[in-house]
């Protein structure tokens, strides 16, 4: 899959190339809590408000979203940021990636995002840090350089791999889906939050 394809994807950059389905159907981003599994087939409350029913691919990626610190984040590393742009140029945090290296390069680039009305999701290489408590963080991503304002309590996570053991009632979520032919929703990718974490993004 192209990087291109890839970045399209904005915070799904971060999973694995999708099967040729999953690249010519648009992406459905479903946030929410596990209501139920029944086999592969996965109930989900989502955050608006609504159940979405979803079939978890056979070959589907499971990530865990983990805890971490904003001291993680030094210069070089490969880091990720919903954020509101501002009126400097910068963009204000919502939430911190921090990649681990098997993952660096995935998504580079900034693109719209929907969290947020306005919101836009950056992947790229850190460069000067500055700050102890809320930090300054320069992102350079192709070509391109902005500063990424960290304020205090901002939640950070990273990346662990996970698997469908962990897919059961409770767990919170965020699944990449598709339209299969009948209608129904396929996913080939879910992140789940590791011990009840709540996905921030």
């Amino acid at each position: 899959m192209k990087r291109s394809a890839i970045a399209g994807l904005a915070l799904f950059g971060v999973l694995s190339a999708l099967p040729a389905m999953a690249q010519t159907q648009p992406q459905q981003r479903i946030r929410g809590t596990i209501e139920a599994m029944d086999g592969p087939v996965m109930t989900i409350a989502a955050r608006g408000g609504t159940t979405a029913t979803v079939t978890v691919a056979d070959d589907a990626t499971v990530r865990t979203i983990a805890p971490a610190d904003i001291h993680d984040i030094k210069p070089g590393t490969y880091i990720g940021s919903a954020a509101m742009p501002q009126a400097d140029g910068s963009l204000q945090a919502l939430e911190v990636q921090v990649f681990p290296e098997s993952m660096r390069g995935v998504g580079e680039g900034q693109h719209s995002f929907d969290l947020k009305p306005g919101s836009t999701m950056t992947n790229a290489t850190a460069g000067d840090v500055t700050g102890t408590d809320g930090r300054v963080v320069t992102m350079q991503y192709q070509g391109h350089e902005t500063r990424l304002v960290v304020p205090p309590g901002v939640p950070v996570i990273t990346y662990e791999p996970g698997n469908r053991s962990q897919l059961v009632k409770g767990a919170h979520v965020i699944v990449s889906a598709v339209k299969a032919d009948d209608g129904s929703l396929v996913s080939h990718a879910v992140q789940v939050g590791k011990d009840g974490l709540v996905p921030p993004m």
